[in-house]
């Protein structure tokens, strides 16, 4: 099997726009969404921070340290990018009712916003999502740029797993494939990782066939559909005026596997479709399924909220600033990818 990383096709064409992401850790900034505020008392303390230039990984076991607990004991509700200002929630298990003296906490790069004790444990996914605050610096084509958010923020972009999900230069889909073959990986977080790399690139290939196909925003007999803001999902067996209606009005979304386990949920056509993709990546699917990840779906399109673009022109030096808002599990870098061709700097410095 080839385990090169494909350039997924555009939904808009491929940019002619270039600019510069993340000069500065400023400029690439992400604010954490809770569906809940944490009630004042319980076993979990719950802590909200601002990190710059850290990973979430490594800040857990910072405060895992700092409380002397086990680092399973300290969990968060998503990942964010190091190469970033972010605010989020991390919470650690330490029963009783003691009150702790959050200023004697001192990690490198981590403010702390606030606390508060909860009842239940901070859990992955926890989120309805976050807000994005990113600038985008020595912008070419601003005109271009401004038409294709328009376009964004009207129809959505494709729902694509980012760069990152797949390690430097794709690494981890090599490790998946490698972890497949029978090589042990004892760490269940690097295992998880792999499995997650395996997967996301049959689902980032399953949107990118439908946009060669211009099936990406087409519904079609069989297609599987998910109801705006849940996980429910149904089957369109036959597609009518009035599922298209609903799609249209960003009712529903149409949804592609997230491999596993199982048969397919789709229906005609598209089960054949979802088939053929699958059969191309037969040792990614017969391994995910060997380590008990079942079939499930996600949606094909991104749609972004709360949107809204600030341009400052200065001849080359052309600033543009995006404030927008995605669901839990979406990517960023997936919007900006179909407005302009970026350098991402920290890659560029060796950093990524």
């Amino acid at each position: 099997m080839n385990t090169a990383l494909p350039k997924f096709t555009y939904l808009y064409g491929q940019p002619t726009s270039t600019g510069f992401l993340r000069s500065e850790m400023a400029d690439f900034k992400v604010f954490e969404n809770l569906p809940f505020q944490p009630c004042g008392e319980g076993e979990h303390l719950f802590i909200h921070v601002r990190k710059t230039g850290e990973n979430t990984a490594f800040i857990a076991k910072q405060l895992a340290k700092h409380f002397g607990v086990k680092e399973n004991l300290v969990s968060y509700a998503g990942l964010k990018d190091r190469f970033a200002v972010t605010e989020q929630w991390f919470g650690i298990h330490v029963p009783g009712k003691t009150v702790f003296d959050l200023s004697e906490l001192s990690i490198e790069g981590v403010e702390v916003l606030s606390s508060a004790r909860h009842n239940k444990k901070l859990r992955i996914g926890a989120l309805t999502g976050n807000r994005f605050q990113i600038t985008l610096k020595k912008v070419t084509e601003v005109e271009e740029l401004v038409r294709r958010w328009h376009a964004i923020v009207a129809h959505g972009v494709p729902n694509y797993f980012g760069e990152q999900r797949f390690g430097i230069e794709g690494g981890n889909i090599e490790k998946a494939l490698s972890l497949f073959s029978g090589t042990k990986v004892k760490d269940k977080k690097k295992r998880g990782i792999y499995l997650s790399a395996a997967r996301s690139l049959i689902f980032n290939t399953m949107i990118d066939e439908r946009i060669k196909n211009n099936q990406f925003d087409q519904l079609t007999d069989g297609d599987v559909c998910m109801l705006a803001g849940t996980q429910s999902v149904f089957i369109a067996d036959e597609v009518d005026d009035s599922i298209r209606k609903r799609f249209s009005e960003k009712d529903i979304d149409i949804t592609a596997p997230m491999w596993g386990a199982g048969d397919l949920m789709s229906t005609k056509q598209i089960q054949v479709f979802e088939q053929s993709i699958g059969s191309q990546f037969q040792d990614f699917c017969d391994g995910l399924a060997k380590f008990g990840l079942k079939q499930e779906r996600r949606r094909i399109r991104l749609c972004v909220d709360n949107a809204n673009i600030t341009v400052t022109k200065d001849g080359e030096n052309n600033t543009v600033v995006l404030d927008f808002s995605l669901p839990a599990g979406s990517y960023a870098t997936t919007v900006i990818r179909e407005l302009l061709d970026y350098t991402d700097l920290t890659q560029r410095q060796g950093h990524a």
